[in-house]
This record gives structure tokens, C-alpha cells and sequence, in this order.
């Protein structure tokens, strides 16, 4: 899709203009009303090549997962636990609040034994057995590092580009960029683990921002009714239903004619999506013609809606569907305290799920062509936050280096990239920031991150803003 920026002449009917034109937000956003196929079809802006990936399923594990305790052995911290972080390591890296006063920072190492797995040999805890079977599936990037030293900020930063809130997020820009490959399912789904706590998730991270609104993703819950708001009100039948649109949409163009208001043919594009969603939402939600077989492959959870393991089932539902783009949220792994424990509850929940995913999509032939991405908003410290006792410790944010993987989707399989010191407090080697990972994931679906741009009070605004370089040597 592409949006020109310009405004009808005074008198001229809009329509008309999108008619003359071809390209306007509004035209394809009204064609795919009347023929889904000819909006389909129209050039997806910013493609530049071909696609390798045709959606991404995002697992964020919201909190900053500890990646010394699951993926970044450091036999050296072991070796040296309970001494003081040297300065030389820490350099002049700011701290949090949480742990800036404390007197003492003494390096922890980890509790959890690691093994190398498979042909690739990746280096896995044993925290994460069944992530550990399928490691030559994955790409590991052990190098990542973000500006954010906050939740708040961190979690933005790497679902929008920015820190400050307000920009849309990753997914609408691909809905905005790419459109949908389905006409009766959102292009955006969210999914969001139920009863966990941890830092709060908003609305804004899964927002259109300044994108037209029909770019949001649509959160569905757990329960009789996924999607708020989207079924009939009691007495209220599917014609009648049908009838009402019908003579709402025509009110709405007589009022496009007259004001030539974008968000007007959004609205539009909304009643009619959530119309036809009223019908494939309930089948999509409906594990009834999954094996059993399967269901028992994202573990013990699977059949209880709103877990970690039923949604990532969801997740290869939605993709098999044609959703772009499918995220996933997981909170609670903010252990500053009771590490120890938090993180094998944690790992408990979503280490089967999300290997399950991956040969699940690949059982389907989805993996190919679905890029998978498993990773948190920063990693933690090396070193213990509060009091460090013989079976007790907690970690603190650590912005500097962290570790993701990534399946699929044309992403080079069984290997690690990029390097941490000793410590596992800096990189070492291959740095990778938040803006080339997004970059990466775009060019993937073969999209160029520097023109899939929107103009916007006076400037025009990109997921990578003015940053960001693909990640080469991990494409496959």
C-alpha cells in the first residue's frame, strides 16, 4: 500500500481523484471491500525483493529474560562468583535505580548446568530442554543490545522504533506496508499469556500510531468472546446486522464525498472486517479439529485458553490463515529477586510451547516461509541485585548485551552469531542494535526499511527511524 500525502482539490471528489490515481490508502482500502483480490494485487510499498518470510510470529518474553542463565554460558562468572564487578568491565554503562546505591556489585554466575546441542553444537541451559532438541532450527544472536534501560522504554523501543510512545508498532507497519492475505482475519493479531503479572502491557505497543486505524492489531483474549465487541447484541440477527452496515456505509460515502476524510474509509474497512470476522474468529479460536497428537506437543497447557501453549497453537492457526503478523506477549521474567526459582516457572511455561511452534510449523510446511522471532526488551546483569546468599540471587536490567533466536522465514538455521565478553556485560563481537534486528525482519518479508516510510507533521517517520542494517551473515 501507499499513501501519496495529497489532499483533494477544493470542490473535487475524492473518490474520483483515488479513481484517477490508483494509489491512494483510501482506493485500496474501498477495493478491498468490493473485489479483495484487485487490493491484493496492487504493488505493497517498499518491496524491493523478493520476500524470503510472508508473516512473523513475535514470542516477547516481557521482562528481560536472564540470557547468562539460558543461553550465554559464562564459565568465567561461575569461576569468579561473589567477587566485585571490575571497573574496566563496567566502564561508564549507567545503572538503575534498583541497584545504583548498592555498596556492593559481586558478579553471580549461573546455577543452571549447560550442554551443547546438536550438529550446530549451540550451548543451551538446561533450563530449556525442549528449545535445546531443535537447536539446529534456530539462529541464535548473542550480540544484541538496546538504548532502553527501563521497561517502559525497552518494550516500546522494540515493538515501535522509539522510545516514546506513540509510533506505531511493528506490525502495523507491516499491515500498512504489506496488507493482509486474508480478507476475513485481521492482518495483526496479539496475543497476551492471561493471568500473569509483571510490568503492564498497553494497547499503544500493538497501536497504528499516526497510521491509518485499520493498521492496529486486534488483541484476542481468552473465553467465549475473543474479540471484544465483535458479536451481535442480544435480539440482533446476522442480516439485520448486514442491513445496518449496509445503510451505515452508505451514509459514510455520502460523507466521504463531502468532507474526503481518510479515517472515514477506515471505518468503513473496520465494520466490514469485523462483520465477516464474526464468522471465521470462531473457527480460527476452535482447537476441535486439532489431534490430539498435536495439542499434547505444546505440553500439558495447550487445551486451556489464554496460556503461553494455547496461544502459540493459536499462533500456527492464525498463520495457516493468512494473519501477517502474530504477537505473542509472556510477562514475568523481571527477577530481580528469587531468580532462581522465577526463571525455571517461567521456562516451565514457555520452553515446550515454543519448540512445539517451530516443528509444528514446520510439519505444516509454514516455516519456510514464517519467521519466527523468540526474545525480551534487554537481558540482565551479571552481577546480584540486593543480597547474594548460597541458593539466592536476583539480576537487574542490562541493556548492553542480551540473547534472541529466530526460525525460519529464510533465517540461516543451526547457528550463533555475534559474541559477549567473559563477563557477558559487553559485545564482543558482531553488535547488533534493535534497529537492525527490525531491519532484518522487513527485509525478510522484502520489504526495504528505508522506504517503507509515512509522512507525518512535516517529516517522514520509518520503523528504524534514521538507523539500522540488515543483518547479512544470519540470512540464508
Amino acid at each position: 500500500m501507499k499513501c501519496t500525502g495529497f489532499e483533494s482539490p477544493l470542490g473535487a471528489s475524492r473518490r474520483r481523484m483515488l479513481q484517477k490515481f490508483g494509489m491512494g490508502l483510501g482506493s485500496i482500502a474501498l477495493a478491498d471491500l468490493v473485489n479483495p483480490n484487485a487490493a491484493a494485487a496492487a504493488t505493497p510499498l517498499g518491496i524491493d525483493h523478493a520476500p524470503r518470510a510472508k508473516r512473523v510470529i513475535f514470542l516477547f518474553q516481557a521482562g528481560g529474560p536472564s540470557q547468562i542463565d539460558m543461553f550465554d554460558h559464562k564459565p568465567e562468572l561461575n569461576a569468579r562468583h561473589g567477587s566485585e564487578l571490575p571497573d574496566e568491565i563496567r566502564g561508564t554503562q549507567r545503572l538503575t535505580g534498583m541497584s545504583g546505591n548498592q555498596a556492593s556489585l559481586p558478579l553471580v554466575g549461573s546455577t543452571f548446568k549447560f550442554q551443547q546441542h546438536g550438529e550446530s553444537g549451540a550451548t543451551v541451559s538446561e533450563l530449556l530442554p525442549h528449545t535445546a532438541a531443535i537447536a539446529d532450527e534456530l539462529c541464535f544472536i548473542k550480540s544484541v543490545h538496546t538504548d532502553a534501560i527501563n521497561h517502559g522504554p525497552g518494550v516500546t523501543f522494540i515493538q515501535t522504533g522509539s522510545q516514546f510512545p506513540g509510533r506505531p508498532s511493528m506490525g502495523a507497519w507491516l499491515s500498512y506496508g504489506l496488507g493482509s492475505d486474508n480478507e476475513n482475519l485481521p492482518s495483526f493479531v496479539v496475543l497476551v499469556t492471561k493471568n500473569k503479572s509483571g510490568q503492564p502491557l498497553v494497547s499503544r505497543l500493538w497501536g497504528s500510531g499516526f497510521l491509518p486505524a485499520q493498521h492496529q492489531g486486534v488483541r484476542f483474549r481468552s473465553g467465549e468472546d475473543p474479540v471484544l465487541y465483535l458479536n451481535n447484541p442480544a435480539g440482533v440477527d446476522r442480516a439485520s446486522r448486514r442491513a445496518m452496515l449496509d445503510t451505515l456505509r452508505g451514509l459514510h460515502e455520502m460523507q466521504i464525498a463531502e468532507t474526503s476524510d481518510p479515517a472515514i474509509e477506515a471505518r468503513i474497512a473496520q465494520h466490514e472486517l469485523a462483520f465477516r470476522m464474526q464468522a471465521s474468529v470462531p473457527e480460527a479460536t476452535n482447537f476441535a479439529d486439532e489431534s490430539q497428537q498435536v495439542i499434547d506437543s505444546y505440553g500439558p497447557e495447550a487445551k486451556n485458553p489464554g496460556t503461553f501453549a494455547a496461544n502459540c497453537l493459536m499462533a500456527r492457526r492464525l498463520a495457516e490463515r493468512g494473519v501477517r503478523f502474530i504477537q505473542l506477549y509472556h510477562q514475568g521474567w523481571d527477577q530481580h529477586g528469587g531468580l532462581p526459582g522465577g526463571i525455571k516457572r517461567q521456562c516451565s511455561e514457555t520452553d515446550q510451547p515454543a519448540a512445539a511452534l517451530v516443528q509444528d510449523l514446520k510439519r505444516c510446511g509454514l516455516l519456510e516461509d514464517t519467521l519466527v522471532v523468540w526474545a525480551g526488551e534487554f537481558g540482565r546483569t551479571n552481577y546480584c541485585q540486593g543480597k547474594l546468599s548460597a541458593t539466592n540471587f536476583g539480576r537487574d536490567h542490562h541493556p548492553r548485551c542480551f540473547t534472541i533466536w529466530m526460525a525460519g522465514g529464510g533465517i540461516k538455521p543451526g547457528i550463533t552469531y555475534g559474541q559477549t565478553d567473559d563477563f557477558s556485560y559487553n559485545v564482543a563481537e558482531n553488535p547488533v542494535h534493535i534497529h537492525d534486528l527490525q531491519a532484518t525482519i522487513l527485509h525478510q518479508l522484502g520489504i526495504d526499511h528505508e522506504r517503507l516510510t509515512f509522512r507525518y507533521q512535516g517529516r517522514r517517520f520509518r520503523l528504524t527511524d534514521v538507523h539500522g542494517h540488515v543483518i547479512k551473515p544470519v540470512l540464508a
